[in-house]
């Protein structure tokens, strides 16, 4: 069931005022196990400078999740959470499902994408201005997605269900790079999605869809990738939605049709800037939902984490202003890039 909470808006430094507690989630794991590394500096910014804080780590993939119940469950009304794409996804859902229109979530960057982030303007290269932006205490109403067709993780197969998201789901090449990331060791970062991106456009198959919306036009055929996204950023910096905020009530699908390999190259390359949408084998929709309809139940990725849809047909939507979350103040933050 999608929850009807409403957004609680707060002027700056309420969300984090002395008699509210707060959780901190962080994953080690993150960011290829860059996370672990950071976990000391992180305590170190934020250890006294909360009145009450607690903090939990993740021993295996997910954990995340049951710990966000738990300290809801406990009472606890900021819940933070510290890695990439994947963590900050699965702490959000749990709060969204709680239905608590109170619950408060923040960010602090400590994976590989951190693609979400980069929409609030998150400067991933120093953690101490990070904290900074959280402890400011500076709450937004912003955009949720939410997945209505039942899926399951592959960390998690037996776990079916509805989901919400922070960033993007991405079908067909999307997946490709992600699967080829696995497998790659000696590359992290933006660096590790470009490198196998490049190798997949010369490999990917392609995929077929139907794309709709209820009041917009009806596509189909032969693509290289779909992205519904709720932000404008994926795949470790490429806008692929320019112009999409985290405050207008849409989701962006972007759809590029297959295309050679050295075309395909053309418009990964335009793509790096964002200057994709402008090429005749694009085109960027956006609406409040969106139906997908593929030959087979796809494989899918959600905020970084691969999953296997349940049905063929997916109803995707937004949430306008589903989230309470700690942001920049305005003019606030810092560039992501």
């Amino acid at each position: 069931m999608v929850s009807s909470r409403a957004p609680d808006l707060r002027a700056p430094g309420d969300a984090l005022s002395s008699g509210r507690r707060t959780y901190v989630i962080f994953n080690p794991a993150a960011g290829r196990g860059r996370g672990a590394r950071r976990i000391a500096t992180y305590r170190q910014l934020l250890e006294g400078r909360l009145p009450h804080l607690t903090f939990g780590t993740t021993s295996r993939p997910g954990e995340e999740r049951e710990l966000a119940e738990r300290a809801i469950d406990d009472g606890y009304e900021v819940i933070v959470a510290v890695g990439g794409d994947g963590t900050w996804s699965n702490v959000a859902d749990r709060v969204m499902a709680s239905g608590k229109g109170d619950l408060v979530f923040g960010i602090l960057p400590n994976g590989t994408g951190n693609d979400f982030g980069r929409n609030l303007g998150l400067d991933f290269s120093d953690p101490r201005r990070a904290v900074d932006v959280l402890l400011a205490g500076h709450t937004s109403g912003v955009d949720v997605g939410f997945l209505e067709t039942p899926s399951a993780s592959e960390h998690d197969p037996e776990r079916v269900e509805q989901r919400y998201f922070l960033n993007l789901v991405g079908f067909g090449f999307d997946i490709a790079v992600i699967d080829a990331a696995a497998r790659a060791r000696f590359l992290k970062g933006e660096i590790l999605y470009k490198v196998t991106a490049l190798k997949q456009l010369f490999r990917f198959p392609g995929i077929r869809f139907t794309l709709a919306s209820p009041d917009g036009p009806t596509r189909d055929g032969r693509h290289l990738i779909l992205t519904v996204s709720n932000g404008a950023f994926f795949g470790g910096g490429f806008p692929i939605a320019p112009g999409a905020t985290l405050t207008d009530g849409l989701l962006h699908a972007c759809r590029i049709q297959d295309a050679p390999p050295m075309r395909r190259l053309h418009l990964f390359n335009r793509a790096e800037k964002g200057l994709h949408v402008s090429l005749p084998e694009v085109e960027l929709l956006g609406a409040a939902e969106f139906r997908l309809t593929f030959p087979d139940p796809p494989r899918f990725e959600m905020d970084g984490d691969v999953r296997q849809s349940r049905d063929r047909e997916l109803v995707v939507r937004s949430l306008p202003r589903g989230l309470n979350l700690l942001t920049p103040p305005p003019g606030g933050g810092a560039a992501s890039r």
